[in-house]
Order: C-alpha cells, then sequence, then structure tokens
C-alpha cells in the first residue's frame, strides 16, 4: 500500500522562459488555481496523505504563501530544496528520508490528469505491495514522450525515450508508483547523455526484474504535460471550458478533503477567509451549503 507521495515541482521551467525567470511554474494559474494544486489533487484523489513537494531552492516561502496549511487539508504536507535540477529520479535521493521503509507515487509538477474513472484507478495503483506502476495514456505525438510498446496481455516488452520511429503512440505519463527498493535502484543509476538521471532507467530495472506494470486513463481521460507555453495555456483552457460548462471545480483541493472525511465544514470555512474574495471561495461556500441540506 503506497500512503507518501512526492511532487517533484522543481526544474528551471526553460520551456516557458522568460515567464519563469521570476516565478516558478507550478505557481502559474491554471485558469483559476495555481499549477501545483493540481498533482496535489491527484495525490489527495489516490487517498495519499503524506505529500513532499521538492522545490527550487530559495523559492520555499513563495509555495508556502500559496498552499493552505496541510493541517486545513487533513494532509501533512512537507518541503525539501533542490540545488539544482538532475532529472527525476534524484526525488528518490532528495526524498530519501521521507520515504523511509515505504513505498511511494511520484508525480511531476507540470502534469495535468482528468478522467471519470481516474479515482478508481488511482485507487487501485496505490494498492501496490511491490515494482513499479506507470500509466500511460496514447498521444499524437510519441516522439516527444518516453513509450512504452505493450504485448497483447498489456505488459511492457519495450520502454523508449522519445523514438525516432513510431514503433508506439502510448506515452508514460509523469504519474508513477514504486515500491521501496526504489531508493536502492536510484544508486546504480548513472547520468546519461544529457548530464541527467533518467526515470526510463529506474523503469528499466524494473522491467529487467520483470516488476513493471502499466494502468491506463482509459477512453474520455486526460493527460497534459503542462511544461512548455503552449500546452500551458491549452491545459487552462480544457480547465475552463470544463468548469463553465459542468459547474463543478477540477482540482478543489478543499472538496476532495472533505468528501474524504478528512476535514469537516470548520477547515473549509477557514479556507475561504485564507482565499478571500473570489470564484474559489464562493465554490466552496456553495459546496458547503449544499452539503448542510
Amino acid at each position: 500500500m503506497i500512503k507518501k507521495g512526492i511532487i517533484l515541482a522543481g526544474g528551471l521551467g526553460t520551456r516557458m522562459s522568460p515567464v519563469t525567470k521570476a516565478v516558478n511554474k507550478q505557481l502559474l494559474p491554471i485558469y483559476d488555481k495555481p499549477l501545483i494544486y493540481y498533482p496535489l489533487s491527484v495525490l489527495m484523489l489516490a487517498g495519499i496523505r503524506d505529500i513532499l513537494i521538492i522545490v527550487n531552492k530559495g523559492q520555499l516561502n513563495q509555495f508556502k504563501k500559496v498552499l493552505p496549511n496541510g493541517n486545513n487539508l487533513g494532509i501533512k504536507i512537507s518541503f525539501a530544496e533542490q540545488n539544482y535540477p538532475k532529472g527525476l529520479p534524484d526525488a528518490f535521493n532528495i526524498g530519501k528520508s521521507f520515504i523511509g521503509n515505504d513505498n511511494v507515487a511520484l508525480i511531476l509538477g507540470d502534469n495535468f490528469f482528468y478522467g471519470q474513472s481516474l479515482t478508481e484507478q488511482l485507487k487501485k495503483c496505490v494498492k501496490l505491495k511491490s515494482g513499479a506502476t506507470v500509466i500511460l495514456h496514447p498521444v499524437n505525438n510519441p516522439s516527444s514522450y518516453g513509450v512504452a510498446c505493450i504485448n497483447k496481455k498489456n505488459k511492457i516488452i519495450k520502454i523508449i525515450e522519445k523514438p525516432k520511429k513510431n514503433i508506439s503512440n502510448l506515452a508514460i505519463t509523469g504519474l508513477y508508483f514504486f515500491d521501496n527498493k526504489v531508493v536502492n535502484y536510484f544508486e546504480t543509476l548513472k547520468p546519461s547523455k544529457r548530464n541527467e538521471l533518467e526515470i526510463v532507467d529506474l523503469l528499466n530495472i524494473y522491467k529487467r526484474n520483470k516488476s513493471l506494470s502499466c494502468k491506463f486513463l482509459g477512453r474520455g481521460g486526460a493527460w497534459l504535460d503542462a511544461g512548455s507555453i503552449k500546452d500551458f495555456y491549452e491545459t487552462s483552457a480544457f480547465v475552463a471550458a470544463l468548469e463553465n460548462r459542468q459547474g463543478l471545480k477540477i482540482a478543489c483541493l478543499e472538496e476532495i478533503a472533505f468528501n474524504n472525511k478528512w476535514i469537516k465544514k470548520k477547515e473549509v470555512l477557514n479556507a475561504v477567509k485564507f482565499y478571500g474574495k473570489c470564484d474559489y471561495s464562493r465554490y466552496l461556500l456553495n459546496f458547503i451549503k449544499k452539503n448542510n441540506s
């Protein structure tokens, strides 16, 4: 069972420069909420309540200003600073003491997930006892991602980073579930030609040990990598369209916590005070009113 999660919210954000020269991209707004709310909501939907957020050195206070106190969400939020990005697996080095002897989930801070069956799939993933699980989703431009080739039994037979030939359209999304062996496997990794530690190399260790499995978001599910300006604004437009059409908010942290029975009305009202007069606060007030009736 996975009870701990890491959000990797560091990085230089070079694909969104010069916007990210002053502000971490995870603090920029996806429609009406900071980007960081979306990966945090995914971990909360999975039932994970002990969360480490890895941020760039010197940006810790910026995140603390944006995120409500973890106690007000019924979860525990810890922070760690990253001196310089060394690749995604570095999260397991920085978070080594946080992980301890437990299994752990990792989600990238600029990844967006949405789908009717998302929570159901997440609940299955956190039941992991051993090995590693990745989430796969079809894309039109597989050459931009790490992709997985699977056989008829949905077993991963090959992983290739940004393939030049279209051998598979199943991208490996930025959401991973690992057993505790990931801490030891990290120690065996060597920098790639990019001089970074590669998540693909880590996944290949699990594949060689026949302990790598996959899940799918399913038809109707959405995964967006909001790491570039174009993708960032497409994600924002997607959220705006859904929220305005449905009247429901995506990644409303307090709503998730309340529905999970981690918090009560008092904490939601405290959140309203924290946010001040805004649409998000009005949504929370309406949500509480409906749940009181």
